[in-house]
């Protein structure tokens, strides 16, 4: 069995999922963590073992002999430069979503990858959700005939408490939410409908969070946690300085092979959760929730006859499954998908270039609801 060792760039927060590889019985052990700051990381001593090297500096990671593979977790604004700088170092790459901020990055870090030995993985791991899989199933099966319209409603209550006090708030450091949370979602409206944006127009603007006048310090330190007494959200407290990103967003997508979609992102609503309804020749279907927990089961939801009347359940409910693992048991599964791809298998998650494209959706709607709401093409990789 081939032993693999392991490291994480951005260690706190999401980079803890780094710890899911850490299995030494099947020789997979995390050796190496390196976090903006070497506070809230006593964890990684307690899973990993007193021998952990934690640092603040990525070149320690990106140059240790020792290290095969990297998890790479950091703010958007540095994965192009950490994951250039890993595949250049022959080092294999697990990357989170999204790959980059803007269109030149991704293609650059293309171009990288294997080119030194080092191969990249990409870490979109709503592809593991089992709502997801249960409606991109359906669909394989011809359920519901040829696919022709998708769209897609995202809510996040949490907006106000996290992405408008940190980094995120601002257009130089993720371009846009649009882009940030939206990756997710255009690589899964690419998947149900089996091909890339070929055209896309946006819309949106920013309508609340602007209007908010309690904001921390410049150099105070954010506080991002979520907490229902923060509503309504003009109520919040301890935004960011600067916010030039948009709260809602709109896109209209038009697929290479015909399919239309639209994707709709607001950042103020009291509930959160993604709603897809896919239609095709033959019926449809919608997710209500976008995964289980154990105190709600989400369900996926088929209409393959005709009725004269509104009819919530449709004609067969598929009860999702709840999962153990963060993010509705998607991480260990794309965990265990990249340890395959290290050992030599074929991934089941998002290829390289499926977020290649899902960025340049991003990007290019992003351009659009700032332009004018002006149709722009998608650049070929």
């Amino acid at each position: 069995m081939k032993k693999i060792n392991f490291a994480v760039l951005g260690a706190h927060n999401r980079g803890k999922i780094s710890q899911l590889a850490h299995r030494p019985e099947n020789g997979l052990r995390l050796i190496a963590a390196c976090g903006r700051s070497l506070d809230h990381l006593e964890d990684y001593r307690a899973i990993c073992g007193p021998d952990i090297l934690l640092t603040k500096d990525y070149r320690d990671i990106i140059f240790h002999p020792k290290i095969d593979a990297i998890f790479i977790c950091t703010p958007d604004f540095l994965h192009a430069e950490h994951t250039l700088a890993a595949l250049a170092a022959g080092k294999h790459v697990y990357l989170e979503k999204p790959m980059a901020i803007t269109i030149e990055d991704c293609d650059a870090i293309l171009r990288a990858d294997g080119k030194n030995g080092g191969r990249l993985y990409v870490g979109h791991n709503m592809r593991f959700f089992p709502v997801m899989q249960k409606m991109h199933n359906l669909i394989r099966e011809g359920r519901i005939g040829r696919v022709e319209a998708i769209w897609c409603r995202h809510f996040i209550s949490y907006g106000g408490d996290a992405y408008y006090k940190d980094w995120h708030s601002e257009r130089r450091n993720s371009t846009g939410l649009l882009l940030q949370k939206g990756a997710h979602d255009i690589d899964i409206l690419h998947w149900l409908a089996g091909s890339y944006t070929r055209r896309v127009v946006g819309m949106g603007k920013l309508s609340v969070y602007n209007e908010v006048e309690d904001r921390r310090h410049f150099d105070e330190v954010s506080s991002v946690a979520f907490n229902p007494e923060n509503w309504p959200p003009l109520k919040q407290k301890g935004l960011s300085p600067d916010i030039d990103v948009e709260d809602h967003s709109m896109l209209l997508l038009q697929m290479e092979n015909g399919v239309q979609a639209s994707y709709s992102q607001c950042h103020y609503t009291p509930d959160s959760g993604r709603n897809y309804t896919i239609i095709g020749t033959e019926g449809r279907i919608e997710n209500l929730g976008d995964h289980s927990t154990r105190e709600q089961w989400a369900s996926v939801h088929l209409w393959n006859s005709r009725m004269g009347h509104r009819c919530d359940q449709g004609n067969e409910i598929f009860r999702i499954p709840h999962l153990q693992g963060s993010h509705g048991g998607a991480d260990p599964l794309i965990v265990d998908d990249f340890i395959k791809f290290l050992r030599g298998g074929e991934p089941a998650g998002a290829k390289p270039l499926d977020a290649r494209m899902a960025v340049a959706a991003g990007c290019q709607g992003t351009a659009s609801l700032r332009g004018g709401s002006i149709p722009l093409d998608i650049p070929p990789a």
